[in-house]
């Protein structure tokens, strides 16, 4: 709250990356509250309209809690013109997302319709061949023919859009990462014979032209229509 309310008094643009079932978590019942009152964007996961579709992938009364959060954000004034509710979707199995414009259509008329919901845009993920959903993948023997489809969808014109070209990456720490997959890889910035950056190294240091650390996985960000923490790169 101290960081929000410093980087909001100094005119800073804060979005919150929010999990919808905190706000309906016992002990913080002052963050919807907090949150409009700063001013700040929320982007939230929420994989599906439907109950058993997102139980499924996130656990049981995930979207009963996830739905009551988003009531608790449009009476505050998020969904509208005033206050900006992104919502995110990725998909539950290993194939890529469907067309962005299209799915945030199906999910603004199945919001409003069900449970009189409304949000600002959605923005879909491509799920990322690492960590659990990497380990999902093996455990079911589909990791090499993911890994192959997302080769096979890629768009060299996606790279003019992916987010490691214009953003970094900062842990709790301060240590500088090309994007939040790299870091959950602990691949640091640029020459990884050097060791990991630290912010403060980086003062005054121009990152234009710097390298930037390519893998398997950078495959995630290029596929179909692409993928960023801003949603598809094509429309």
């Amino acid at each position: 709250r101290t960081l929000v309310r410093a980087a909001r008094d100094m005119g800073v643009r804060v979005i919150d990356r929010c999990n919808l079932t905190i706000i309906e978590e016992v002990g913080y019942e002052w963050l919807a509250p907090f949150l409009a009152e700063q001013q700040v964007e929320v982007v939230a996961s929420l994989p599906c309209y439907l109950e058993d579709n997102v139980d499924a992938q996130r656990g049981n009364g995930v979207f009963e809690a996830s739905i009551a959060a988003l009531k608790k954000l449009n009476a505050l004034g998020y969904g509208d013109a005033g206050r900006t509710l992104t919502l995110v979707y990725n998909p539950q199995g290993a194939h890529l997302p469907p067309p962005q414009a299209e799915l945030e259509v199906a999910y603004k008329r199945e919001l409003a319709e069900r449970f009189g919901i409304s949000f600002t845009q959605l923005f879909t993920i491509t799920n990322m061949p690492i960590r659990r959903f990497g380990s999902w993948l093996i455990s079911r023997g589909q990791f090499a023919d993911y890994m192959q489809l997302l080769k096979d969808n890629y768009s060299e014109a996606n790279l003019q859009a992916v987010m490691c070209r214009s953003l970094i990456s900062v842990d709790w720490q301060g240590f500088v990462y090309d994007c939040d997959f790299n870091q959950m890889l602990e691949l640091p910035l640029a020459d990884r014979r050097a060791g990991r950056r630290h912010l403060r190294d980086l003062t005054g240091v121009d990152l234009t032209g710097m390298p930037i650390v390519v893998m398997d996985h950078c495959y995630g960000c290029t596929a179909g229509q692409g993928s960023s923490c801003g949603g598809a790169l094509e429309d």
